[in-house]
């Protein structure tokens, strides 16, 4: 993986920011900011179906806007992505 994403590669650090996320939806006490604590509370109650259009949503402004976008907004689209994933699995592994 460090080889095809590299360390000098712009890829790796995208995929720390999207992926590494110390805040876990099951655990807000830590690695949580405030914020991301209350976008959790608050997207937790969404249908599957919403959380994927969300997912979409937020995806594509990181793909088409995400170089005009400031550092600090790009990175809340992209841990509000991360987040909405988690919740994904979260109700996955609930539904089995």
């Amino acid at each position: 993986m460090c080889d095809e994403l590299g360390p000098k590669e712009e890829y790796m650090a995208e995929f720390v920011d999207q992926f590494a996320s110390l805040c876990d939806v099951n655990d807000t006490s830590k690695g949580c900011s405030e914020q991301q604590v209350k976008f959790i509370e608050k997207s937790s109650g969404k249908q599957v179906d919403d959380v994927k259009k969300q997912i979409a949503r937020l995806q594509g402004m990181a793909d088409k806007d995400g170089s005009s976008m400031k550092p600090e907004a790009l990175k809340w689209v992209k841990q509000r992505i991360g987040i909405f994933n988690q919740l994904l699995k979260k109700a996955g592994s609930d539904e089995l």
